[in-house]
């Protein structure tokens, strides 16, 4: 980790100027001035700007009043500084979307757990390197539900000597998706904050979009379509990323297939599909082979909705265009759609899961811990809290919608757990005893217990440095089967099991795959099922682990690592930087 320094000494903003995502492919393994090892400075002003999608043009956030947001490019090895000024009238964090932060967690963004946010008026620089990763991440707000229009792709080349573990690509594409809920009509702050105060269910969005645009499947949106220029029998690297709040989606092109070749920054083995899935917070790189005599001169891509929960939710399709030559605005609309999965088909998404196992090769290997120190099974899933007496709710028979792990639903504390633990001053801010086991086990996925209250706390799971951690998710049926994406902050993890019904700690170990298994950092718990976990917790401090739903983090899925320091210079966490800001 480089020293901060940089725009505080008045250096250059950037000598590596923001680049608009949603233009023409770049050759990015071509760009110059990215030797590994450099450093490079980014502005992020944070502004209100009229935008208008569905005839409807309202203020949002945003950065340099772009949206999506600028794409941050870097290689292995590189160090990123990135300069936060708030220019509106909410609080704003930003975090690295699977950026391992190594001893840097000051770094890492999440709103109340590793900082206090950056009020309106205020700056804070995020300064940090890209250690022993390469691929597709992102970044995005981590307060309250502005990721929804303040995010932009990270993206992570290769050292240079290096190059891919495939053929490469002509050209690299990123490609965001935005979920059921992407673009609201409403003010999606006051749509988040209407549900947490009736106890009911938030509305949905007005629209899914690619890259922003919501295409021509929606009214009054045909020239608010993404046009992806290809030529034909070239091989095409999509980097693709569900930037969604609450859905998973289905993604497929017409008449062609996709080949799958890394998963949030990490190689996997290749394997191809027509349809695939993937869940919000999740990065993926795809290859495209475009057809060398294509029949039509373009064809539709598009996405819809993967879920099977109870209530109600944006069950529509946005489409974009693969184009091969020109074509009217107007003809988009007449193109036949990808023959998509239905939205609750959860063996379309098994089948999808399954295909993924690291490249576990000499270069690069699958370092899951063999040998396990501490074993955990969480619970997740929904809940309620009872109504207030003095109001009507609007959540299940009259209560309020809450989410937990092991029964446990987050309370958001009065300042920054890092801190608090940088300092050694826990009272009146955690409690370090998590349950690491369900407090009442019930049967997880069948008939739920009476009682679906929830206890509320902010507890953390204390490790060791180094300890080996096997944890099984397991998916509860309270108010309705259905997945939860969870993500890891400052780890990857090793993806050993899954399955569906309750874990079984006898049958279902022996069949874990520890020879490729995947590593991601977040993963989605099948509906009425189970995911089984490993991780090495080598990264001291305070991380966050939540579902990416947004909906089900306001309701408090979540919950923290606290990962002490090692005996070594090297396994202890960095100071905080003289600007970090104050609650």
């Amino acid at each position: 980790m480089g020293a901060r320094h940089g725009l505080r000494r008045g250096h250059a903003a950037s000598a590596c100027p923001f680049i608009a995502f949603a233009a023409a492919a770049a050759v990015l393994l071509a760009l110059p001035g990215l030797a590994a090892g450099d450093t490079h400075y980014y502005t992020f002003n944070v502004r209100m700007t009229n935008v208008t999608r569905l005839c409807v043009t309202k203020s949002i956030p945003t950065v340099n009043g772009q949206f999506p947001g600028p794409k941050l490019t870097a290689r292995e090895g590189d160090r990123l500084v990135v300069k936060v000024h708030n220019h509106i009238n909410y609080n704003v964090s930003f975090h690295w979307h699977g950026v391992r932060q190594l001893r840097n967690g000051w770094a890492d963004g999440p709103s109340y757990i590793t900082q206090c946010p950056i009020q309106g008026g205020q700056s804070y620089v995020y300064d940090f390197t890209v250690t022993g990763q390469r691929g597709t991440l992102w970044w995005h707000a981590h307060f309250s539900w502005l990721r929804v229009h303040l995010y932009g792709p990270l993206v992570i080349l290769p050292k240079r000597a290096e190059g891919y573990p495939f053929p490469r690509p002509y050209k690299e594409v990123p490609i965001l998706f935005e979920l059921a809920g992407e673009w609201f009509n409403a003010d999606t702050e006051a749509v988040i904050n209407q549900a947490l105060q009736t106890g009911g269910g938030p509305n949905v969005s007005d629209a899914y979009t690619f890259n922003g645009l919501p295409g021509p499947t929606y009214n009054c949106s045909a020239r608010d379509t993404y046009n992806l220029k290809v030529k034909p029998g070239r091989t095409y690297m999509l980097r693709l990323i569900n930037s969604a709040l609450n859905d998973e989606l289905f993604f497929g092109i017409a008449n062609h297939t996709l080949t799958v070749v890394e998963a949030d920054a990490s190689y996997v083995k290749p394997f191809t599909v027509q349809t695939l899935v993937i869940s919000p917070g999740q990065a993926m790189n795809v290859l495209l082979t475009t057809a060398p005599s294509p029949a039509s001169p373009a064809y539709a891509m598009a996405i819809s909705p993967y879920t099977n929960t109870q209530g109600t939710f944006d069950n529509t399709t946005a489409a974009a265009v693969l184009e091969y030559a020109p074509m009217p605005a107007a003809a988009a609309r007449s193109l036949p759609l990808p023959a998509l999965p239905l939205y609750n088909d959860t063996g379309a998404v098994t089948n999808f899961s399954r295909n993924f196992r690291s490249l576990a090769s000499a270069q690069y290997p699958a370092a899951v811990p063999l040998a396990v120190d501490r074993h955990l099974l969480f619970t997740v899933g929904l809940g309620t809290d009872p109504c207030p007496s003095n109001q009507t709710c609007q959540g299940p028979n009259g209560t309020k919608f809450a989410a937990s792990i092991n029964n446990n639903s987050f309370f958001r504390p009065r300042t920054a757990l890092l801190e608090a633990h940088y300092q050694r001053r826990y009272g009146g801010v955690l409690l370090a005893n998590f349950p690491t086991t369900p407090p009442r086990p019930f049967n997880y996925t069948g008939t739920p217990p009476n009682t679906t209250f929830v206890q509320h706390g902010t507890r953390v799971v204390p490790l060791k440095f180094n300890t080996s951690v096997e944890l099984v998710l397991q998916g509860t049926s309270i108010q309705g089967a259905e997945s939860h994406p969870l993500h890891l902050h400052g780890y990857n993890f090793f993806v050993v099991g899954q399955g569906f019904g309750n874990f079984d700690p006898v049958n279902d170990p022996p069949k874990y795959n520890l020879a490729d298994p995947v590593e991601r950092n977040t993963i989605s718990v099948p509906t009425a099922g189970w995911v089984a976990l490993r991780f090495l917790a080598d990264n001291p401090g305070v991380w966050l682990m939540h579902c990416h739903f947004d909906v089900h983090l306001s309701w408090g899925l979540s919950m923290a690592w606290l990962v002490n320091d090692g005996p070594l210079p090297n396994q202890k966490m960095l100071p905080p930087p003289s600007d970090l800001p104050k609650c």
